[in-house]
């Protein structure tokens, strides 16, 4: 059986199904991170085994694998190596330190990325948000918002939720990253972006990277539309589908959030909006107020 090695400094996040852990360590003279994903089992969830499903198991060892985001434009990973085993893969990267890298040229990558052609993979993921709110939707859909004073609101939205998804699949695909959280976009080397945790690699809607982005982002919108849209290729999208992509993709996930970190705390004693300033709570909170201005848009689309 598998085990990390004595020594190993245990990282936070992986927090994905088939994820066993993240370390850092050093391999000869080398600075690396260890992720260890396990194999599904018959217990497990059918999407783990789906390669088109965002929670495919092993998707982040076959990027490792082919070299496919090596020499992308915009966004690239550091070199990395996978091993596999019985029970399942050990993936080894390149540790890549913090670049400072701001929202600007974050976004600005991930628009110079969208014109990487990677369509001729089949285990991409495909229809990230969709499948999202699919489990939401096997839950019950956000029945804990709908406690609160924003129920209304997250009525319209959760009812709109087919049309608004159709939209995104009609909107121009292009690669994206599928998890650009400010932690996964760390490195710089020269003009591109060093981005690491590419389990989620696949096809979106344009925008979708920017609106995943955008809620823990410092900058506001529209600059960092601004720097999206530079990066992407002329005539690939207009302003408003970039736009669109973002906006639909933004407030459905940070709905999402925000549901099921209430849902964590509301069994406790006391009121429900006692607990909005619940550590665990809060940030998704204040997200979700920053989006005001998109959430506006989509109830008026």
């Amino acid at each position: 059986m598998w085990e990390p090695e004595p020594g190993w400094l245990a990282l936070p996040g992986g927090s994905g199904v088939s994820t066993v852990g993240v370390w850092r360590t050093v391999l000869g003279e080398r600075a690396v991170a260890v992720k260890r994903v396990a194999a599904p089992d018959e217990y497990d969830p059918a999407e783990l085994t789906d390669p088109r499903h965002f929670a495919y198991w092993r998707r982040a060892a076959d990027v490792a694998t082919y070299g496919l985001v090596d020499a992308t434009p915009g966004l690239r990973a550091p070199r990395t190596s996978a091993e596999e085993d019985a029970d399942g893969v050990t993936i080894v990267a390149e540790w890549v330190e913090d670049a400072a890298n701001s929202g600007l040229f974050a976004a600005h990558a991930m628009g110079r990325f969208a014109a990487a052609d990677l369509s001729h993979v089949r285990w991409l993921a495909r229809h990230q948000l969709r499948d999202r709110l699919a489990r939401v939707e096997r839950r019950g859909g956000w029945s804990t918002l709908t406690r609160t004073t924003a129920s209304d609101i997250a009525d319209v939205l959760w009812r709109k939720r087919g049309r608004l998804l159709d939209a995104l699949d009609a909107l121009p695909q292009v690669a994206q990253h599928g998890d650009p959280v400010p932690g996964n976009l760390l490195g710089r080397d020269a003009d591109d972006l060093i981005a690491v945790d590419w389990g989620s690699l696949g096809y979106g809607p344009v925008g979708g990277d920017l609106g995943y982005y955008l809620l823990m982002a410092r900058e506001e919108f529209e600059p960092l539309l601004d720097a999206y849209l530079l990066g992407l290729p002329a005539g690939l999208a207009t302003r408003e589908q970039v736009t669109l992509g973002a906006q639909v993709t933004a407030v459905y996930t940070v709905c999402t959030r925000a549901d099921w970190a209430l849902a964590r705390v509301a069994t406790g004693e006391g009121a429900l909006a006692a607990k909005f300033r619940h550590p665990s709570v809060a940030p998704h909170l204040r997200a979700l107020q920053r989006q005001t201005d998109a959430v506006s848009a989509l109830l008026e689309a």
